[in-house]
């Protein structure tokens, strides 16, 4: 590919942003493919896409290195592949098959890839607040240098759980970010019907470092989210990101019939004027960092491997019935 660097970019921020347009991108071929599995029956229960939130996964994750930690939701697809999982075996656990990255045990709601620091989806709101915590508790006391992410959306705001770990996480300056994913509405109610006063104030009240940014701007999500992660990676204790943001499809995959809480509308609004991918892409083409050409590539050549790695899964076994009480904890 051919780029002309901007003369206010460097060669280095360049690749950058085009590196986390094709990731975006990625997740957006995965989803599609993943809401596919579901129309055609292939998928045994439900799926929480992350379609129209990819900004957030990826500007974070590119903050971090291969060895930091990250903790996720029930719509943390994106999380997992922004954080280098691989697709066909992400679309094997989907599946339930052998080949998954939890043996087909975890299903959409609970990936998990300790190889690139992911420890796991989580689908109870909030639930893996606390194993973020204790992750940033681990590192800082091993010396290692380690900052983990704990990915949660809005509803996790009415959970107690979030303000004990904000508590000691200030308290012990632990090398952890809050990433708040407000995506309006806490499954079919808008959030602001469910949660008072000031987001952020919920974090300055324990003296946590917040800040809110346009969760539909990647390149924004990036530098906050990087000056954050050098911060907790100094020594000098927790954040708290608020990212705006909006899912395009309903609440899961089977949320079709959306009109009783949002109107068509919006979503076409947010879908035409604040689509991080499209946004993005005009600005590198507008920038003259890159051809419309290669980034229609790029889409072909995505989506041509996201039907491979589905295609995989789908091909790929069951897991053997002697399995059923392997890796079961009591």
């Amino acid at each position: 590919m051919t780029t002309v660097a901007h003369p206010k970019e460097t060669s280095e921020k360049v690749d950058l942003w085009l590196r986390m347009y094709r990731q975006m991108l990625a997740i957006r071929q995965f989803e599609n493919q993943v809401n596919e599995l579901y129309t055609r029956a292939l998928m045994p229960g439900l799926a929480h896409l992350y379609i129209g939130q990819e900004a957030v996964a990826v500007g974070v994750c590119e903050a971090l290195q291969r060895t930091d930690y990250i903790t996720s939701t029930h719509r943390g697809h994106g999380h997992c592949l922004a954080k280098g999982a691989s697709p066909d075996r992400m679309f094997a656990e989907l599946l339930g098959k052998e080949a998954g990255y939890c043996k087909g045990k975890g299903g959409s709601m609970h990936i998990a890839d300790p190889a690139t620091g992911n420890l796991g989806a989580n689908a109870i709101v909030c639930g893996s607040a606390g194993i973020a915590t204790g992750a940033a508790f681990s590192a800082q006391r091993l010396g290692t240098g380690q900052v983990a992410v704990c990915f949660f959306g809005e509803g996790a705001l009415g959970q107690g759980v979030l303000y004990e770990v904000m508590n000691l996480a200030q308290l012990f300056k632990l090398p952890v970010i809050y990433v708040c994913e407000n995506n309006l509405y806490t499954e079919y109610t808008h959030y602001a019907e469910t949660t008072a006063g000031d987001i952020l104030m919920r974090a300055t009240a324990f003296g946590v470092e917040a800040a809110a940014v346009d969760g539909q701007d990647v390149r924004a999500v990036h530098s906050i989210a990087q000056r954050m992660v050098d911060r907790a990676r100094k020594g000098d204790g927790p954040a708290f990101l608020l990212c705006n943001t909006y899912r395009y499809h309903g609440h899961h995959v089977g949320d079709i019939n959306r009109e009783y809480y949002r109107s068509k509308q919006e979503e076409q609004l947010w879908k035409t004027r604040r689509d991080p991918i499209l946004n993005l892409r005009n600005w590198l083409i507008d920038q003259k960092l890159a051809d419309a050409g290669t980034l229609d590539r790029w889409h072909d050549e995505l989506e041509s491997e996201m039907k491979k790695a589905m295609d995989f899964a789908i091909a790929t076994p069951y897991p053997s019935t002697d399995e059923v009480e392997q890796d079961v904890y009591a």
